[in-house]
């Protein structure tokens, strides 16, 4: 196995979504800086929009919106636990995304005046955007990084960043999953956008790879910054979506919502009054489950023959390819029956929750030299239009930083620990497969995390995950695909982890499902109204501390601040008895 060595200014690892944007514009800003982009798989066809996607969630187009609605209808949807200066940068700069987008060639529906046709799915504001063609967003985006001369590398995994005596980050190691040879990579900047850690809980239905994210999602990103030193802020709040029976792809209920369709009960009938994804709608579709009225259904039965070819149009091509021929080879004709849904597996995802590496409206972590962007980025609900607005900051400051600056010294110490660390399998004579390993972790996430959480079950998952680094220790790899299977274990392990000592950290009830304690059912606001790092600290051990709510930019409302706790139709839930609310 060959060692390269390789020198560039600004590093991006992970091309789904926001690593392009983010090399462009390090690229655009400066461009002179070499900059890679650095993808474990291949950047024309990696990221959860690989295979395309149906439309912008959060969009913020003048006349349907405006920056401070969206903040506040982000806080609301997010118990207030969001740092309000990143969720407003975002909102103040994502008209500004959506016009570049446009000039790059991605089509965005329009009305007959030429307008941007923004659709209400969001509890309160309108900011969803379709997308006609949203299939073939990844060529617009590979046709950038070629004009703008950014170097791509494919098949490349990252497991590690290197850092210098002062803590900053200063490279990236890894190795080729094709040839296994060793990559160290020098950079006076990295940017991280390796996407969610969908690869963490095991599919309650559908297959071992079946995940709602891309199945390379996992973790990676999330782990190589915590071993960097970077915060990870709340980790309990887990993602958790409504999916389709089996194929463990959305149901998007929020795609059909516009044009007439709902998340309905066993009787048809609908019982909350909003399909935006969030830790309460959550919540609601998990006691409809146990009230007895489940299963919980997609209803598309009851709209026109024109408005069911316009929905099989947008779900069969841009979200999901692969959609259309599931439903036709189950039976299932949305003229006819309900779609069967479930409650997905859990993962970290800022897309959907607010679960990810800490960043501040700058892009940057808590680590020199380091940065994020798109779902492992910890803005709230940011989805894709958020990755790519973060991909923005990232690399437009990440070029800023690295202007005038020296590359670092090269730790040896770090380099050759990490080569040990990555070619172990590769040197056993026998031993246990990648899949088996991973089967057996992810299936304890499932037992011992999925929410309801129970503390005694995640303090024995605490356990387990403990006791499977061994089993880790004991990984064979035949060939280097195997052993890029093999660092992916490691770092869903990594997040396993993350995922219990966060829980177990907020003792109370927060975002709806996400974090539901059954042995803290209430919301605590005296004690929790706060976000939680998570951390290594100074001995090498996962640490979790308390963060005040930075002062809001947009305040709210009393009126408002309960508004997503109220999406019941009809006879209301009883309402939690809660916890006296902080001033």
């Amino acid at each position: 196995m060959n060692t390269h060595v390789l020198e560039y200014d600004v590093v991006v690892v992970g091309g789904g979504t926001a690593g392009p944007m983010a090399a462009v514009k390090a690229k655009e800003r400066d461009p002179s800086l070499r900059v890679l982009l650095l993808e474990k798989a291949n950047v024309k066809r990696s990221g959860a929009i690989s295979m395309g996607m149906d439309g912008l969630n959060n969009a913020i187009i003048p006349g349907h919106a405006t920056p401070e609605q969206y903040t506040r209808e982000i806080t609301i949807a997010n118990d207030g636990i969001v740092d309000q200066s990143a969720v407003y940068a975002y909102a103040r700069h994502s008209f500004k995304t959506i016009e570049e987008l446009d000039r790059w060639g991605v089509k965005f529906e329009k009305d007959s005046t030429g307008d941007y046709a923004v659709r209400k799915v969001h509890h309160m504001g309108s900011y969803v955007l379709p997308m006609p063609e949203g299939h073939s967003i990844k060529k617009v985006l590979y046709r950038q990084l070629k004009r703008a001369r950014v170097a791509i590398t494919n098949r490349i995994v990252a497991t590690r960043l290197l850092t210098d005596a002062t803590g900053r980050v200063c490279g990236v190691l890894g190795f080729d999953c094709r040839t296994a040879d060793f990559y160290v990579v020098r950079a006076k900047a990295v940017i991280l956008s390796c996407g969610a850690a969908g690869r963490l809980g095991l599919p309650a239905s559908g297959y071992l790879m079946g995940t709602y994210e891309n199945p390379t999602n996992a973790g990676d990103g999330y782990a190589m910054a915590y071993h960097a030193g970077a915060a990870l802020a709340n980790l309990e709040c887990f993602q958790i979506n409504p999916l389709i029976k089996d194929y463990n792809g959305p149901a998007c209920a929020y795609v059909t919502g516009p044009l007439g369709g709902f998340t309905a009960n066993g009787k048809g009938e609908r019982f909350i009054e909003c399909d935006y994804w969030s830790g309460q709608m959550m919540w609601e579709f998990y006691q409809e489950l146990q009230s007895g009225n489940g299963p919980v259904f997609l209803k598309l039965d009851h709209l026109a023959e024109e408005t069911i070819r316009t929905i099989e149009d947008i779900l069969h091509t841009n979200e999901r390819p692969s959609r259309g021929r599931f439903h036709a080879g189950r039976g299932t004709d949305y003229r006819q029956q309900m779609v069967e849904m479930h409650i997905s597996e859990i993962g970290f995802c800022s897309g959907h929750s607010a679960s990810g590496v800490y960043v501040d409206e700058h892009a940057q972590t808590t680590v020199p030299g380091l940065y994020a962007a798109g779902d492992m980025a910890a803005v709230p609900h940011n989805y894709m239009l958020g990755a790519f607005t973060y991909g923005w900051f990232a690399g437009w400051n990440a070029a800023g930083d690295v202007a005038g600056r020296a590359f670092s010294p090269l730790d040896d110490e770090q380099i050759a620990a990490e080569r040990q660390r990555i070619y172990a399998p590769l040197g056993r004579e026998a031993g246990l497969a990648p899949a088996q390993v991973e089967y057996k972790l992810r299936r304890m996430v499932n037992d011992y995390l999925q929410p309801p959480k129970v503390t005694r079950k995640m303090e024995i998952g605490l356990q387990r995950f403990e006791e499977i680094s061994a089993d880790i220790g004991d990984i064979k790899a035949d060939n280097p695909h195997e052993l890029m299977r093999a660092a992916e274990v490691r770092a869903i392990r990594d997040c396993a982890e993350m995922a219990a000592r966060a829980s177990l950290f907020r003792t109370e009830s927060r975002w709806g499902l996400y974090h539901h304690r059954v042995d803290y059912p209430q919301r605590n606001d005296d004690e929790w109204f706060c976000h939680t790092h998570l951390f290594k600290d100074a001995s090498g051990r996962m640490k979790s501390e308390k963060r005040p709510v930075e002062p809001y930019v947009v305040p709210l409302g009393d009126h408002e601040s309960q508004a997503y706790q109220k999406l019941r139709i009809g006879a209301r839930a009883p309402e939690p008895v809660l916890a006296p609310e902080s001033v």
